[in-house]
């Protein structure tokens, strides 16, 4: 599922491809993708408009039209974003087609119709309503903050990170890498952690995620000490060289290295 570096980098295209042009048409193959409005209303009510801007919080992508409305954008599972020229160039399993005034077209491509768009008033009244916390790259998620999250927390580390409503933004393979990069098995209990841990837990997670977006999320991209490669059945540590293995954490499959990441002490966790 693309995770906050994703949608970043989806963020950062659309601008510039598609920033500040009057849209022509909405085009709408398939109404599966639709949250909060009709084919109409995504036909006529985004017609005539402009992306006059473009945020995000965690693995939403936030499209302010010229109106004072948002457009908002979930990826599902391969969701992305695809501009082209031609009309005959649309992508395989566009779901929504953007055309512009000035000619040109975004596609909104959804493959297996997981991802979603509503058109929101208010965007502070959609996260309330999601239940999501702080997006982990707000200039405000300080440590202080990420410390305070996790201060009352049980259960593991990994499902901590992946939980959107303590803080938005990492799914399930960031939150493998992190906690590589962190040297912390992801079944470690969330309160054996000092704060020196956390600390370096919380710096850890603002590094990858930085480099995930440096690199367009794309991990053909990624440093060579990057683990997010190597999340698959024959996988190698880029550390140690050691097999790469997995466990379960809360019915998601984490990815790590037995020798590299420090396993939870079970006695802390009585």
């Amino acid at each position: 599922m693309p995770e906050l570096p994703d949608v970043q980098y989806f963020k950062q295209y659309l601008d510039a491809t598609s920033l500040h042009r009057p849209v022509k048409e909405v085009v709408l193959y398939t109404a599966q993708v639709l949250a909060n409005i009709t084919i109409d209303e995504l036909e006529t009510e985004v017609a005539g408009r402009t992306f006059a801007g473009s945020d995000r919080h965690g693995k939403y992508l936030l499209v302010e039209l010229d109106d004072g409305r948002t457009l908002i954008m979930h990826f599902g599972m391969t969701g992305h974003l695809e501009y082209f020229e031609d009309a005959g160039g649309e992508p395989e399993f566009t779901d929504v087609r953007f055309q512009f005034e000035d000619d040109g077209y975004l596609a909104y491509v959804a493959p297996r119709k997981l991802g979603g768009l509503r058109l929101v008033e208010d965007v502070s009244h959609f996260l309330a309503a999601k239940d999501l916390g702080p997006d982990v790259l707000d200039d405000e998620f300080d440590f202080e903050t990420f410390r305070d999250i996790l201060s009352d927390r049980r259960g593991m580390i990994k499902s901590a990170l992946m939980d959107q409503s303590l803080m938005a933004g990492m799914g399930n393979v960031y939150s493998d890498e992190i906690l590589f990069q962190a040297r912390l098995q992801p079944r470690a209990p969330v309160q054996t952690l000092d704060e020196e841990t956390l600390h370096t837990l919380y710096m850890t997670m603002e590094e990858v995620l930085q480099t995930a977006i440096e690199h367009n999320a794309n991990p053909e991209q990624f440093p060579d000490s990057f683990i997010i490669p190597q999340r698959h059945e024959d996988g190698h540590c880029p550390q140690c060289g050691g097999a790469v293995q997995t466990v379960d954490v809360a019915g998601r499959t984490a990815y790590y290295c037995p020798q590299c990441q420090a396993m939870p002490d079970e006695s802390q966790n009585d």
